[in-house]
């Protein structure tokens, strides 16, 4: 797959579900670390393309870094946006490491779908059952359409709960008037 991007769509369709309690910046975050590995690979032309990085052994180790350097990092990139201009928005512990062991191993998964050179449970065993499970055309499909549904759904469920909010807000100052 691709870097990166396509992963983001499964991302997106949890952060929709979650809200508060995933990360999108530390998932994204996640995927870049898990490519790393094979960038070095293509830049140099040895080793294993997707060699133990893309294991869930690699990918427990690469979620542990992601989610105690993302934590910050993602925290750091809300303030340059805008988004935690008072240094408020503190992303929690376990909200950093959820987001990064989702990331790391959904990367291990829907790389191991596509690519016949994944091995994701060395060193147990080097096969990989999941390759082929669908077909590439149908894996970006997946993840292009999860993008867009999780954008969608996040903005209603958003909306829904600002709603809420507000209806609850209006019926207490309407009591205690």
């Amino acid at each position: 797959m691709p870097f990166t991007p396509f992963h983001m769509g499964p991302g997106i369709v949890i952060k929709a579900l979650l809200q508060g309690s995933f990360s999108l910046m530390v998932f994204g975050w996640a995927q870049i670390v898990m490519d790393i590995q094979p960038l070095i690979v293509m830049i140099s032309g040895e080793g294993h393309l997707h060699g133990f990085s893309h294991t869930y052994i690699g990918a427990v180790l690469l979620a542990v870094f992601s989610a105690l350097s993302g934590k910050y990092l993602s925290e750091v990139g809300l303030f340059v946006i805008g988004i935690n201009q008072r240094w408020q928005v503190k992303i929690a512990w376990w909200v950093a490491f959820l987001s990064a062991f989702i990331g790391t191993f959904s990367h291990v998964l829907l790389d191991s779908i596509m690519h016949s050179d994944v091995e994701p449970f060395f060193p147990i065993t080097t096969s990989n059952e999941f390759l082929g499970l669908i077909s590439v055309q149908a894996l970006h499909q997946v993840c292009l359409y999860s993008a867009l549904a999780g954008g969608a759904l996040y903005f209603v469920i958003s909306w829904t709960q600002k709603s809420s909010k507000s209806r609850k807000k209006d019926a207490l100052e309407r009591i205690s008037s």
